[in-house]
């Protein structure tokens, strides 16, 4: 009897082992696939959160365009203003410095003279050249004097300098934001973490030097 038991007992306690192995290499399966998922979709979530920066950089990068395009433009219109107030400028020299001499001319003829009708004639003459030279020189009436294009050709130039600074400020933003838009596309690619680190530092200098451009704009004559 003893003998008939013993091979029941034998068979039963190998498939009781078998069905633990098999039950501690299904946990240790579903375990690994777990950490696997896990892992996976903290990597997921990363590159969802660098996408996500990615938008806001490309974001700063289309105003920082923006401003740069626009500040282009307005510098060259206030050039191209300023050219042309300098050039109505100098004409208005050329008058005033012909008018000047003929009535230089004829005042010293003004000794020779013995008729006194011809006399008056050349000295209202005279005396109209003089207020035509004054007149040239400073009209405030329609602002086109000598004096008023000299302070309107001041004002074109400061805005075009104004304009010109601001539009440098932005391309060197822009430039900067590309750069940070590239090193968190690598960062996707190695999984460097300090690529992070560095373009966000990167996307802080560039809002700075946009702020610059818009607040002060001179204030890169004092930088370079």
């Amino acid at each position: 009897m003893d003998s008939n038991l013993h091979p029941h007992c034998g068979r039963a306690a190998t498939l009781l082992d078998g069905k633990a192995a098999d039950s501690r290499g299904r946990f240790g399966v579903n375990k690994a696939s777990g950490d696997t998922m896990s892992e996976h979709g903290h990597v997921e979530t990363n590159n969802k959160g660098i996408a996500l920066f990615i938008a806001i950089l490309a974001l700063f990068l289309a105003f920082s365009e923006m401003g740069g395009s626009y500040a282009a433009r307005e510098m060259q219109a206030f050039n191209i203003e300023s050219s042309n107030i300098w050039a109505f400028f100098q004409a208005k020299t050329i008058r005033r410095t012909s008018v000047q001499v003929a009535a230089e001319q004829v005042e010293a003829q003004l000794v020779t003279i013995t008729d006194p009708a011809q006399r008056a004639v050349m000295e209202k003459r005279v005396a109209d050249w003089k207020q035509t030279a004054d007149r040239y020189e400073s009209e405030p009436e329609t602002g086109e004097g000598r004096k008023e294009l000299l302070a309107r050709a001041k004002v074109a130039e400061d805005k075009r300098d104004t304009f010109k600074a601001r539009n440098e400020f932005f391309e060197v933003s822009s430039a900067i934001l590309q750069i940070a838009i590239v090193l968190c596309s690598a960062m996707i690619i190695t999984g460097i973490g300090a690529l992070v680190w560095a373009a966000a530092g990167l996307g802080v200098a560039a809002l700075g030097l946009m702020y610059a451009a818009i607040m002060a704009p001179h204030l890169i004559h004092h930088i370079m």
